[in-house]
């Protein structure tokens, strides 16, 4: 439920997200998840709302209402369609907040008023075929030649990979020094050496573009260096913590997806002369989810909050997502449970965020990371 002492230009933003999302996305979701398909006309919508640069500087064009604000709207547009949703948190939380913590003011002007427009869309590149959890370990490597940078190397599962304009990548000096070796580099598709490799076809959130990225002797001029030399990897996981609160908030807005499919099922269909949800088993298993979904959404906005205010957060933002994914698997199993075999059809939204749910508790640091974070 929305907090009270939320301001009203986000309360204005949800209605607007909520309103988007139950006539815009939640009539296709189904369509994008079948047909593996970009929602590109989603993201163009987006766009017109502002939502692409909700942490964009309101001098270059965006919003610049920070990560509550982002946190409210990606709960509501995942309610809709996931797929639309990581393809929103991703731009924001993956690429435009880097580039506006670490980036030059020169990056911002060049960048910004591209990004906040929708013009351009953004990924994040560090996931490589062999290193994923051990963000450390990368492989991808660059070397400086006069003004340039040189990269090598692929990247694997890029959320936005193949329409990215605009991408922040990581690459190592030397591999051996693992953390100390690593730099942020802002990119763009149009570098010479720069391609994109296989289409991944994946469990859930299938309409989301998830590509590999190649990386052949990309030649990266000097000033997109991200930060300072050698800071990558401290970027990478400040940029990682943000990231975790909006997949959080896609779990949320999921979980929120499937609490609605099982109070409408209970209401509209019977079993043994009364309605389901005069079913206590069933009465019961909606009052328990409905309980764990707003303390999971009470987690998730106090770690939004704490980055807003310059905090530290790792700790809890690794507590939203790891709570708000294990949350949004059991509503799916839950909507699972109560829908019965009207659920697990083709033809049921539930089965295709059954699916969805699973990649939550995935990418952006597996539960088993989140826990290792929290520890």
């Amino acid at each position: 439920m929305l907090g009270t002492s939320l301001p009203q230009k986000i309360i204005e933003l949800h209605q607007t997200a909520r309103d988007f999302a139950d006539e815009v996305l939640i009539p296709a979701a189904d369509l994008h998840d079948r047909e593996e398909s970009f929602p590109a006309d989603n993201v163009e919508r987006l766009a017109k709302l502002g939502f692409m640069g909700i942490l964009a500087p309101s001098q270059y064009g965006g919003l610049d209402l920070g990560n509550l604000a982002l946190t409210v709207v990606l709960e509501e547009i995942n309610r809709g369609c996931a797929s639309t949703g990581v393809t929103l948190s991703v731009h924001n939380s993956l690429l435009s907040s880097p580039i506006l913590h670490f980036g030059s003011q020169e990056q911002h002007a060049r960048y910004f008023p591209r990004l906040a427009s929708g013009e351009a869309l953004g990924a994040y590149a560090i996931t490589e075929p062999d290193h994923g959890s051990d963000a450390a370990a990368i492989e991808t490597t660059c070397r400086r030649e006069g003004d340039e940078w040189v990269l090598n190397g692929t990247k694997a599962w890029i959320t936005n990979g193949s329409y990215a304009d605009i991408i922040v990548t990581f690459a190592t000096m030397d591999p051996s020094l693992r953390s100390r070796g690593i730099s942020a580099f802002v990119i763009e598709k149009s570098m010479p050496g720069f391609s994109v490799g296989k289409k991944e076809k994946k469990l859930g959130i299938r309409g989301s573009d998830t590509v590999q990225l190649i990386f052949d002797e990309m030649r990266v001029p000097a000033q997109n260096l991200l930060g300072e030399e050698g800071q990558g990897f401290k970027i990478a996981m400040h940029t990682l913590d943000g990231g975790r609160i909006g997949i959080a908030s896609q779990a949320i807005g999921i979980a929120q997806a499937c609490l609605d499919e099982m109070v409408d099922f209970s209401e509209t269909h019977e079993m043994f002369g009364r309605k389901l949800a005069d079913n206590q088993l069933v009465s019961h298993k909606i009052a328990e989810l409905a309980t764990r979904l707003d303390a999971a959404r009470l987690l998730t906005r106090r770690a939004a909050i704490m980055k807003d205010a310059g905090l530290s957060h790792s700790g809890e933002a690794s507590m939203a997502k790891l709570n708000a994914s294990e949350v949004a698997n059991d509503a799916a199993r839950m909507a699972l449970e109560v829908l019965g075999g009207a659920g697990i059809g083709r033809q049921s939204s539930v089965e295709r965020l059954f699916r969805d749910a699973k990649i939550t508790e995935i990418y952006e640091g597996t539960s088993q990371i989140q826990s290792l974070v929290i520890s």
